[in-house]
């Protein structure tokens, strides 16, 4: 039985045999369209292709895509575990030919893999064609020699498709398996096609038309193919399997699954095992491109995807996190078809981990409450949704969580009342996804790529070049010249101006045309991903197309972009080395005044932690090594050691930067090596200093951390030792007993802050006679029990409870109430002995007291309890109002 690595390969080699180029997927979050949140389907890589924005040197290609359908459009979470073919992660084969093959070759290869390759007899296939499609059909009687029988016309959508309201189209083709009369159902386009018996196992599109806005289709002139198999459903055809889940990579997840918690595999826990097997790729897969959990976008979605396998997880009652221990099967399973797993496998377990400990909280808690609030509902169906929004608002309880918890009970929960809370809360209802991170690229500069080719880029080894005028953009449309005065975009056929990329800012400066022409440039970008744009301003004379041009890069603020790109790498290298191998790069600023540097890491980094990654920088720099550039593949790279940014696209040639010197024969004696396009120090002493300036949290999961280098760290420290010199000289000691003098008027003013309190309670207590003891106008007997009711002026409330305590004392036996007023506010505090507790409750008559004062609530115990109003002058009406309630339980007795 051929494995599900095998199967992939196989088809992957089929097509390569037949002139496709391998293509690598592409990361799970798209870089083409924005309109996705993930990638779902092989053709997504390539849409730019099809649509003529984009050319490549290829025109074939074949890959096994990693797509996730779990939000927008396409999202099958709910029936995941339930049914034999649907995941929220799955592989997509295809294979594909811009403007190259058509029809009958991509009928042909089909034929050839399956009843060849693949070996599927040829009497178990049926096809389905669009019934507009005549063609089709003679080609699948021709390859295939494919009876009428065994060849359905279909009248709907289903086998038409079209990549929007516009744009490129054309009929489907499917080849569908038919696994017997054992099995209940018909074929497609039958009353039984809902049944089981035919599988879908492979699409064939023949983008044919080009749909206008008007509704009329005009052929293309170059028809494509674009194709799409299922691996997990081509896998359990010939695996003999019935269900996606019984294939070897989904049942060995299963088997770590039940054998982690100690549950069987099989019988009534057998959904929450396919839930955890699916779920864990999709978590996995989605963490090694790059997205980590949090409350909103793609982030919101992973979290979700989590916490639906957590919960699985605690249904079949495991007690500890389950999920990351996991991740080596899961590895060893996929982890050589894709390497990027494999390199992510200690920030997806350390992530599993953490996220798991604290859903488990959350879920311990909200399913908690959520039974108490069922127990309310005396048999209704549906839920309070202001409930629901409090479960989620208060307690961290998603709203899909409460739902899922509820479908087993048959209540639903009211969804718009829910949205409305929400949008109570919020200026505006939050979308399940505000955005698409990468905007997909303007066509004008895609047009203005293919016309004149990649910007050749100069700037590692030069600020200043000449260059050839090729297109000039002013309000997003291409114009023959700009004037003075005139702000717009110029692109040469090459330059030293370095686009913003990789966090780095792009260069400024100058272009110095002929007679006396001059274009300010105040940033640089990269579009179409290597066209770089100069943005700027004319500031005398003419610029046109074709003209020549000297491009002089602003070499100060260059030299100050070096260090802190450097910086960031041997920054990255010594956080590892400190904090752990999970943590990898999640983002980064290197401006010329300062750098910023994200991180995953789970927790705060510590004061020693940054003393120690300082103290390895700048050690680093101090050894003043050569910063050493190679040219590489990918693969090549990462062979070497080189970091690479999970989820970020390579070409098929990178820079890999190694710096300083390392004993560690992973990095092949270089302390870092990571792929990085950007402008770097020939060596680390140009540098001269990193100083780390702040660290903190950025969201769940993430850390930042500031840092300054060269003259502006050292400015910096002599900021810092100005201010720590003034405060000496304040103080009348040296900066280096500083630290020990501010110790000492600390101490000092604790204990004169303690000798005032203490002097406070004995003059506000003291007896107006001085005896000592409780002014006799201060205590009063009211139905029988004393009540000691004042007013303290200049007070502060945090030592209204000691007085208190200590006139409970004085009394041996009743109630005490003090209003304290201070800087503008009062503070009340009523303290009852504990052999009146059972008739009266120093909370309730705290409220009292905080009512008159115009204030709300107030908390503590029966025997003490302290609250707060914003009117001092009601002072004695709260204390009247705390003796009426002391003497109402007499007054109903």
């Amino acid at each position: 039985m051929a494995s599900v690595n095998e199967i992939r390969q196989t088809f992957l080699d089929f097509f390569a045999g037949k002139g496709h180029e391998p293509v690598a997927s592409a990361p799970l979050v798209p870089r083409n369209d924005p309109t996705l949140l993930f990638n779902n389907a092989g053709m997504v890589p390539f849409k730019n292709v099809f649509t003529g924005a984009e050319k490549r040197d290829y025109v074939r290609a074949v890959s096994s895509q990693k797509c996730v359908r779990a939000g927008g459009k396409h999202n099958d979470l709910d029936n995941v575990g339930y049914t034999a073919r649907h995941h929220t992660f799955f592989e997509m084969l295809g294979n594909f030919s811009f403007g190259d093959y058509f029809k009958e070759d991509a009928i042909a290869f089909a034929w050839e893999l399956l009843t060849k390759d693949y070996d599927l007899p040829a009497d178990r296939l049926t096809v389905t064609v669009y019934h507009e499609d005549e063609e089709a059909p003679d080609l699948w009687k021709k390859v295939a020699g494919l009876g009428d029988d065994r060849i359905i016309r279909i009248k709907t959508s289903d086998n038409f498709w079209s990549m929007g309201d516009t744009g490129p189209c054309g009929p489907c083709s499917e080849i569908f398996f038919d696994h017997g009369d054992k099995v209940p159902g018909g074929p497609p386009g039958s009353p039984d096609e809902d049944g089981d018996r035919f599988i879908e196992i492979w699409n064939l599109v023949f983008m044919q038309f080009d749909q206008q806005a008007d509704g009329s289709r005009l052929t293309l002139p170059k028809p494509s193919i674009d194709t799409g198999m299922g691996l997990e459903r081509i896998a359990a055809v010939l695996q003999g399997k019935h269900d996606n889940y019984d294939i070897d990579l989904m049942r060995a997840l299963i088997e770590a699954s039940a054998e982690a918690s100690g549950v069987s595999p099989d019988g009534e826990h057998a959904v929450s095992h396919r839930v955890i097997a699916d779920h864990l790729r999709a978590t996995s897969f989605l963490i090694a491109d790059g997205v980590l959990p949090s409350n909103e976008g793609r982030g919101y979605v992973l979290r979700r995807i989590m916490r639906r396998a957590m919960r699985h997880a605690h249904i079949i009652g495991a007690r500890d996190p389950l999920m990351h221990r996991l991740v080596p099967a899961l590895v060893a399973q996929m982890g050589t078809a894709y390497p990027e797993l494999q390199r992510a496998q200690a920030l997806v377990t350390e992530t599993l981990k953490l996220e798991e400990e604290r859903f488990r909280v959350t879920l311990d808690r909200g399913l908690k409450l959520l039974d108490e609030e069922v127990a309310q509902l005396s048999g209704a169906t549906t839920f309070p949704g202001e409930t629901a929004f409090k479960l989620y608002d208060t307690y961290g309880f998603p709203l899909d969580l409460t739902q899922d918890a509820l479908r087993p009970r048959g209540i639903e929960v009211d969804t718009q009342a829910f949205d409305a809370a929400m949008a109570r809360q919020k200026a505006e209802a939050r979308a399940a996804w505000s955005g698409s991170g990468e905007a997909a690229t303007d066509t004008i500069w895609l047009e203005l790529r293919d016309a004149h080719g990649a910007t050749e880029f100069l700037g590692y080894d030069t600020e200043v070049a000449e260059g050839q005028i090729v297109a000039l953009v002013k309000d997003g449309a291409v114009v023959d010249s700009l004037k003075a005065g005139d702000e717009g975009a110029v692109i040469v056929n090459q330059t030293p101006f370095y686009g913003e990329s990789g966090g780095q800012m792009g260069d400024t400066g100058v272009m110095i045309g002929a007679e006396g022409t001059s274009f300010a440039v105040t940033d640089t970008a990269k579009r179409a991903g290597d066209l770089h744009v100069h943005l700027g301003k004319v500031q005398d004379g003419t610029l046109s197309t074709g003209g020549i041009v000297e491009l002089r890069v602003d070499g100060e603020r260059r030299a100050r972009l070096r260090a802190n790109h450097s910086a960031t790498h041997l920054l990255h290298e010594a956080l590892r080395r400190v904090l752990g191998d999970h943590v990898t790069q999640k983002g980064s600023l290197v401006a010329e005044d300062r750098l910023r540097f994200d991180i995953s890491h789970p927790r705060a980094v510590t004061a020693d932690e940054i003393a120690q990654v300082e103290a390895i920088v700048n050690g680093v720099v101090r050894d003043n090594g050569d910063v050493t550039t190679r040219l590489m593949t990918p693969d090549e790279a990462i062979e070497a050691g080189a970091l690479a940014l999970f989820g970020e696209k390579y070409g098929d040639e990178v820079r890999v930067l190694s710096m300083g010197h390392s004993g560690d024969q992973d990095r092949a004696g270089f302390f870092s090596t990571e792929l990085c396009g950007g402008t770097h120090v020939r060596r680390l002493g140009d540098i001269a200093l990193v100083k780390i300036v702040s660290e903190g949290a950025v969201s769940s999961g993430v850390r930042r951390i500031e840092a300054l280098t060269g003259e502006t760290a050292r400015q910096y420290l002599i900021a810092q030792e100005a201010r720590a010199q003034e405060a000496a000289d304040v103080l009348k000691t040296k900066i280096d007993d500083l630290p020990a003098r501010v110790a000492q008027l600390v101490d000092e003013r604790k204990k004169l802050e303690r000798e005032l309190a203490e002097a406070r309670k004995q003059a506000a207590l003291a007896s107006a006679g001085g005896g000592g003891g409780a002014p006799a106008a201060a205590v009063q007997e009211i139905a029988g029990i004393k009540v000691m009711a004042r007013r303290l002026d200049g007070v502060p409330a945090k030592e209204l409870r000691g007085l208190v305590d200590e006139g409970k004392t004085e009394i041996g036996s009743g109630v005490v109430a003090i209003v304290a007023v201070a800087d503008g506010k009062a503070a009340v505090a009523v303290g009852v002995t504990s052999d009146l507790t059972d008739r009266l409750s120093a909370v309730d008559l705290v409220r009292a007291g905080s009512a008159a004062l115009g204030g709300k609530g107030g908390g503590g115990r029966p025997d003490m309890a302290q609250a707060g109003g914003p009117d001092p002058d009601k002072a004695d009406d709260a204390l009247a109002a705390i003796t009426s309630l002391v003497a109402e339980p007499a007054s109903a007795a």
